[in-house]
């Protein structure tokens, strides 16, 4: 039974998405698009819903790699193919996994076969199936590392390639490439970013008659789809035309100069490392141009094709929302006098698309009228500016009744008390210093901390666990070598059987749980200490960005600690909150402790595979004890020796400062079993302090332990 998706031209506003896919429809070549925003907001549905609007193709009867008739692929493993009259059919659209394999992603070879039979069986996966349609990745953020690379390199080369101990496959694999993704989920890989042509912000409208339309709709579709599919497929096809129609007039449209000087001046202004960004905005404008009917690229393509190929594009500092400055965009763009227009021959290449009610930025199915983008790249068109998630309430500055302030003898009046301070600026990142968890782990692919993984250096070979991957060639032999005479082939080649096949076993890296404790207490404002002391955590935090982990924040100040960021792949989330982090108060440094352990423990439930890393920033005093009791320093020791105990590979970030120093973080980073590094000694350029990972400082604490 096949699925009727929600309506293209029935989605609420969302002007750009709309638009940018539907310039896709008209040009491939702008080589797909991105689309960011809040969970909720019509990303997967109107993506869906494309594939629909796209003309159908023309492909070769019974070839599993949709080779054109008129020009067949001449390496086609199902080929060669004789040019000739083909079959046409609906362009795909094809989703991929986040947890997919590899050998799904790119097809199969049965290695038993090729080895013991001579027989190159292929299986095609998802991107034979994508050639010459749409590769959907919903979640593009949290695919895996070496999927990423693999659609680079099928991005790049417009083909796959499939190899395995010297048998290899290739065919071509040529898609528009969707992707969908969270911001607060954690952000996408460069190199995979910008081989996204076109980037779109969406956000859920704050206009209760869009809302209410949103809902209307959606409840319509879902008690019927296939009636409310019809009552507006007159919309759906006055856009499929419309898009048949831009495309036969894609070939006619002038790109001047003036258009061109515009693109590489706003590129160039803009910062945009290479030179991708100059030809996809290019094609983009070329592309309006068509939807509009006109055959002459005007200024008012450049600026929208502008707002959706440089937002990600564009040269930015760690943490800042991708984005573009209209004003300077409109200032660059006036610098060059207008062409004169060429006559246009005749109205537009198609029907104009239906009058879309809505006023755009709804994220949400339904509404909106017919649902066509408007045709012309006005001011509101631009993507809005993401936004880091609200911070949430923090915590009153006063101290509980009975307690008295920490005595801090630098401290300004009020400093170390229980008054609240407001927050400070960060310092400016640094590159730091590797950090990484000792042993060898099994969790997600990444670079911090050694791991088994499917891709990496080959560490040993052994007997297949299921289908088998990767071939351990040497061994296969070695285990096939003593039993050649017996099966009566000695000195007459080798016979392999399914019993001596070896699988290689592999290392490479993976991503951690970065869990930081903060000590946000007077102590550390007082000196004012804080500014470097967030500088630090942030670059920490762009290191966890860069090494593929997750991390989260808890706070301890006054009477006790906070999560302040649960466990998350979205480092931007924490290092916003880190910004506005307040200080003051006592230091409940037990109370911090104890919380990182309770979180650590509910993680290792929802993922045991990710090993966790703890960073605790502080100058190791500890004044309170909070709700608990007792003498803070004891309770302090007591739940670093937990964390040890139950083996979270721990570093401490020292704090103090001044020429007397009490070398209090030292003696917690003794009782947590890892390491104590200062600000300075954090930097991967300082010569200061003795470098040190957590893996040599917990194999020199057992060596002192066992001795």
């Amino acid at each position: 039974m096949s699925i009727t998706h929600f309506p293209f031209t029935a989605v609420v506003g969302q002007d750009d998405l709309r638009l940018a896919l539907l310039l896709n429809a008209v040009s491939p070549a702008v080589g797909g698009v991105l689309v960011r925003g809040e969970k909720g907001t019509a990303k997967s549905t109107a993506v869906r819903a494309l594939s629909a609007l796209l003309p159908q193709v023309d492909v070769v009867p019974g070839c599993r790699f949709s080779c054109a008739p008129a020009a067949p692929d001449p390496a086609c493993p199902d080929g060669p193919h004789e040019p000739g009259p083909g079959k046409a059919r609906p362009a795909r659209m094809v989703e991929l996994p986040v947890g997919a394999s590899e050998d799904r992603l790119v097809g199969a070879l049965d290695i038993e076969r090729a080895l013991a039979e001579g027989v190159k069986a292929f299986e095609p996966g998802l991107l034979a199936d994508a050639h010459r349609g749409i590769l959907y990745v919903d979640e593009v953020n949290l695919l895996h590392d070496h999927l990423v690379d693999v659609l680079l390199d099928a991005a790049a080369m417009g083909a796959s390639y499939v190899e395995r101990e010297g048998v290899s496959v290739r065919h071509a694999a040529r898609f528009l490439l969707v992707g969908t993704m969270n911001p607060e989920e954690g952000e996408l890989r460069p190199q995979l970013l910008d081989r996204f042509g076109l980037t779109v912000e969406v956000a859920a409208s704050r206009e209760p008659g869009q809302r209410v339309e949103v809902v209307r709709r959606r409840l319509a579709y879902e008690d019927d789809p296939a009636g409310f599919a019809a009552r507006w497929a007159a919309d759906e096809h006055e856009v499929r035309a419309q898009v048949v129609a831009a495309r036969a007039l894609l070939p006619r449209v002038r790109l001047g100069d003036t258009a061109l000087l515009r693109i590489a001046a706003a590129c160039a202004g803009f910062e945009v490392d290479g030179m991708r960004a100059d030809i996809v905005m290019a094609r983009t404008a070329t592309a309006l141009a068509a939807w509009a009917g006109r055959t002459s690229v005007r200024k008012e393509d450049v600026r929208q094709a502008a707002l959706l190929a440089l937002p990600h594009r564009r040269r930015r500092a760690p943490f800042d929302a991708p984005g573009l400055d209209e004003d300077k965009l409109d200032e660059i763009l006036d610098r060059f006098p207008d062409e004169e227009p060429d006559p246009e021959p005749e109205p537009g290449p198609g029907p104009e698309g239906p009058d879309d009610g809505g006023d755009g930025g709804d994220g949400g199915p339904g509404g909106g009228g017919g649902g066509v983008p408007p045709q012309s790249g006005g001011p509101e068109s631009g993507p809005e500016t993401a936004h880091a998630p609200d911070t949430p309430d923090e915590p009153a500055g006063a101290e509980p009744a009975g307690e008295a302030p920490e005595p801090e003898p630098s401290a300004p009046r009020g400093g170390a008390g229980g008054a609240e301070q407001a927050a400070v600026r960060a310092a400016e990142p640094f590159r730091t210093k590797m950090l990484s968890v000792p042993g060898l782990g099994e969790g997600a692919a990444g670079r911090r901390s050694r791991a088994r993984t499917a891709h990496g250096r080959t560490t040993g070979a052994q007997r297949p666990r299921g289908q088998l991957t990767k071939l351990h060639l040497a061994a296969t032999v070695h285990a096939a070598a003593p039993h050649q005479k017996a099966r009566g082939r000695a000195g007459r080649g080798l016979v392999v059987r399914k019993d001596d096949l070896r699988q290689a076993t592999r290392e490479g890296r993976e991503g951690n749980l970065v869990l930081f404790v903060v000590d946000a207490s007077g102590s550390m404002a007082a000196r004012q200490r804080m500014s470097a002391v967030k500088g630090a955590v942030l670059s920490l935090l762009l290191d966890a960005y860069q090494r593929r982990d997750k991390v989260g924040l808890i706070t301890f100040r006054g009477a006790g600690a906070e999560l302040a960021l649960p466990p998350t792949s979205s480092v931007d989330a924490a290092a916003a909150r880190l910004e506005k982090l307040p200080t003051g108060g006592r230091t409940p440094l037990g109370p911090g402790l104890l919380k990182a352990h309770e979180v650590l423990r509910i993680e290792r439930l929802r993922d045991p595979s990710r090993r966790p890393l703890l960073v605790v920033v502080t100058d190791g005093r500890a004044t309170s004890a909070g709700a608990l009791g007792g003498d803070p320093r004891e309770l302090s020791g007591r739940s670093a020796r937990l964390l040890a105990a139950g083996g979270i590979a721990s570093v401490v970030v020292d704090c103090e400062s001044g020429p007397v120093r009490l070398g209090l973080a030292g003696a917690l980073a003794a009782d947590l079993g890892g390491p104590a590094v200062t600000l300075d000694g954090l930097r991967a350029d300082s010569l200061a302090g003795l470098v040190k990972n957590v893996r040599t400082a917990v194999t020199s604490e057992s060596s002192r332990r066992a001795a």
